[in-house]
């Protein structure tokens, strides 16, 4: 493999999990909100009626809030884990290449006459 494609298989690995990580940090914000800011008993009212734990607690949200901070945890872990396993392989690949490196310059070491 060419040391052009490991720079690839890199920043692709980057691509992905920093906005995975992102988008992990953003859900872990948005629950914290909700957790201070929503209620703790349904309010039909407003429509809160979904219920959602977090941290031992459980809040109530609408369909809308529900489902946006579901999309936001499920893509982000989703984008994140694509990043971590195209990461796998990058290091793979880069650990093979430098063994391989390692074997041909052990080749090339003179070993000393024994007479």
């Amino acid at each position: 493999m060419k040391i052009t494609h490991l720079a690839r298989l890199r920043f692709l690995a980057l691509l992905f999990l920093l906005p995975g990580l992102g988008g992990l940090v953003a859900s872990a914000v948005i629950s914290t909100r909700y957790l201070n800011t929503l209620p703790r008993a349904a309010a039909l009212e407003e429509m809160r009626t979904i219920p959602r734990n977090i941290h031992g607690t459980v809040i109530y949200q609408t369909e809308q809030e529900d489902r946006r901070l579901s999309l936001v945890e499920d893509s982000s872990v989703g984008v994140f884990l694509i990043g971590l396993l195209v990461g796998l392989v990058y290091l793979e690949r880069w650990g093979s290449i430098r063994h391989t490196e390692l074997d041909s310059e052990e080749d090339d070491i003179p070993v000393p006459n024994s007479k």
